[in-house]
This record gives structure tokens, C-alpha cells and sequence, in this order.
């Protein structure tokens, strides 16, 4: 049975779309199965991928819309062994739709049980808020991976988060499913500033062993490589931003083989 991870934090710009997307090619590498599933409607993860996104016959806003099976919605990326759940600018428009559905906080997660078996890892990019695609990713999900961002104010608005976290997980005490935090991912260190290396320590000190001990640091060849449509692990297979990506799958097979 594949395990279902959300990235997510409310806060933009602190790395969840990278981060989904090298992570899942990083797992590739590794022999692992992986479903990449976007469900932020810029859709950066799916352009991240090398796919255009005008060609889509379906995308994930079809599975909360109930148009169609998850099954003829994946489509393989042709630059790596991942498939994909793409979306498109139409996802922005779900939440107002979902508002009177009886099940409305479930629709991806009963979507994902049809395919979870065929995964080793399912992650799923999520958007910058707290709304209802968001808590359907949450809900769907074995544990959270946060993305913290090494910068001042880099633990705030996380309160929230965990609030609804706890939410969720009092949620699934009815079903015996229990949401757990991965882990914390510290991204985008430059390591010619203090400011980051006492974010490091501020974020370790809160999250303690829940910290990833793989750092990302800042890399030209990571904010290049989406131009390309192209994961940076592909891109620039030797640059410290891909072997840091690399690493932190390393570490998260390890985790999990221990479980």
C-alpha cells in the first residue's frame, strides 16, 4: 500500500511546488513508484513536469467535479519515472462548487484509495491556503511534509497549520487513519547569511526530531530548471540543489523503512 504525503504551507514561496516535484523524481530514482498530484490551481507543478497544460484532455478539477475516474486522469511525465495527476487554471473555481457537498472534505481521498495500491508514494503539491482543496489533501493523506523557508517570519502563520492538522486527525479517529507530520523541510538556505542558520535553529528547537536533517539550500540550477520543464534532479543532476533533493528521498526511504 502506497503512502499518501501532502506538502503544504499556507505561507507561499517557501518551496512546495520544488520540493514535490524533485522529491517525487528523486524517489524514481530510488526504484520507488510515485504519483506527483497537483491540486494548486497555478499549476506550477504540472508545468514543472514539462507538460502543456492547453492539451489537457483532463485534469484533477475532474475528479472533485466527478466528471471522470482518477484512472483517465494520470498521464506519465516523459522526463522521469513519475506518473501525474496534472491541473489546470479551472481548480480555482472548485472550492465555490464544493461548498454544499455532502462530502465535500473526502472526494480526493476516496479518488486516491483507487489507486493507492499501484504506488509506492502518492505526494501531493498543495496549494498556499487552509480551504477545502487543501483540507481534502490533508484528509487524504498519511502525513504532512512542511516546507519551512530558511528567511525571518519563517515559523509564522505555522500555528494555523497545526491547528489543521489536529483538526483532521480528530476527524480520522473514525475511520482508524491518523495523519501524521513527516517531517519539516528547511529550504532555500543561503548560506552567506546568519539569518538562516538562526531559522535553523529556531525551527529545530520547535520541531525538534521532526526535522529533516537534509537542508536545501538556494541553487540557481533549481530556479532554472522549471524554464526547462524539467525537474532540477534532470536538469542538473550534480548540483547541490538536486543532491540535496536526492539526499532528503534517501532520507525519507530510510524513515519509512524503520516504521
Amino acid at each position: 500500500m502506497g503512502k499518501i504525503l501532502a506538502v503544504t504551507n499556507q505561507k507561499g514561496g517557501v518551496g512546495k511546488t520544488t520540493t514535490s516535484v524533485n522529491l517525487a523524481s528523486s524517489l524514481s530514482y530510488l526504484g520507488k513508484k510515485v504519483l506527483l498530484v497537483d491540486v494548486d490551481h497555478q499549476a506550477n507543478a504540472t508545468t514543472y513536469m514539462g507538460i502543456n497544460r492547453a492539451n489537457l484532455i483532463h485534469t484533477v478539477a475532474d475528479i472533485f467535479n466527478e466528471n471522470t475516474s482518477i484512472e483517465n486522469i494520470i498521464l506519465k511525465v516523459e522526463s522521469v519515472d513519475v506518473d501525474i495527476l496534472p491541473a489546470r487554471y479551472e481548480l480555482g473555481h472548485i472550492e465555490d462548487n464544493l461548498i454544499a457537498h455532502d462530502n465535500k472534505d473526502f472526494i480526493l481521498s476516496n479518488a486516491l484509495e483507487r489507486v493507492r495500491d499501484d504506488y509506492d508514494f502518492i505526494i501531493i503539491d498543495c496549494p498556499p491556503s487552509l480551504g477545502i482543496v487543501t483540507i481534502n489533501a490533508l484528509t487524504a493523506s498519511d502525513s504532512v511534509l512542511i516546507p519551512v523557508q530558511c528567511e525571518f517570519l519563517a515559523l509564522d502563520g505555522l500555528t494555523q497549520l497545526l491547528n489543521t492538522i489536529r483538526m483532521i486527525q480528530n476527524k480520522q479517529k473514525y475511520n482508524q487513519r491518523t495523519l501524521t507530520i513527516e517531517g519539516v523541510l528547511l529550504t532555500m538556505l543561503d548560506t552567506r547569511s546568519n539569518i538562516g542558520y538562526e531559522v535553523i535553529n529556531e525551527v529545530r528547537t520547535y520541531f525538534k526530531e521532526k526535522v529533516f536533517k537534509t537542508i536545501i539550500p538556494r541553487n540557481v540550477k533549481v530556479s532554472v530548471a522549471p524554464s526547462h520543464g524539467l525537474p532540477v534532479t534532470e536538469y542538473s543532476p550534480r548540483s547541490k540543489g538536486s543532491l540535496s533533493y536526492q539526499n532528503l528521498a534517501k532520507e525519507m526511504v530510510e524513515i519509512n523503512e524503520r516504521v
